[in-house]
C-alpha cells in the first residue's frame, strides 16, 4: 500500500526543510511539529542515525473541518513529511491525505482529504 509520495532532491539537508516548508507555507500548512530523529535516538538510545526531520504538516481550516467531520481523526493528524539524508542527496516524502479514507469510512471525509490531497500535492511538487 503505497501511503505517501515521494523524491530525491540535489539540495541540502538543511536546504531541503526550507524549502518543504515554505511550500507548505504557500498552501496554507503551518508545520506543528518538527522531529530531529537523529538528535531523538542519539539522546535516548545511544545511536548515530543520518539527518532525519518528521515535520507534522497542518492546514488548520481543512483540520478544523475535518475534525468537525470525524472526531476521532485527530488520531492520524497532522499529515507527516519527511526530510532526509540519502546517498549524497536529501529526500522528501509527503503522506497522501487518501490513506485516512481507507481507515475511515466517512463519504464527507473523503471530500475534505482530495482538497489536502491537491494542496500537498502542489507543495510536494514545488519542492
Amino acid at each position: 500500500m503505497s501511503y505517501g509520495f515521494s523524491k530525491t532532491l540535489n539540495l541540502s539537508y538543511e536546504k531541503a526543510i526550507e524549502k518543504v516548508t515554505e511550500e507548505l507555507k504557500k498552501e496554507g500548512f503551518g508545520v506543528l511539529t518538527s522531529i530531529d530523529v537523529k538528535e531523538t535516538l542519539k539522546k535516548k538510545i545511544g545511536v548515530d542515525f543520518k539527518k532525519y526531520a518528521i515535520l507534522g504538516a497542518c492546514n488548520p481550516v481543512l483540520a478544523h473541518k475535518a475534525l468537525l467531520t470525524e472526531e476521532e481523526l485527530g488520531l492520524l493528524l497532522p499529515c507527516n513529511v519527511i526530510v532526509y539524508e540519502k546517498d549524497d542527496k536529501t529526500a522528501v516524502s509527503v503522506f497522501n491525505p487518501m490513506t485516512m479514507t481507507k481507515i475511515v469510512n466517512n463519504d464527507n471525509l473523503k471530500l475534505i482529504a482530495e482538497e489536502v490531497n491537491k494542496k500537498l500535492t502542489r507543495a510536494f511538487e514545488a519542492v
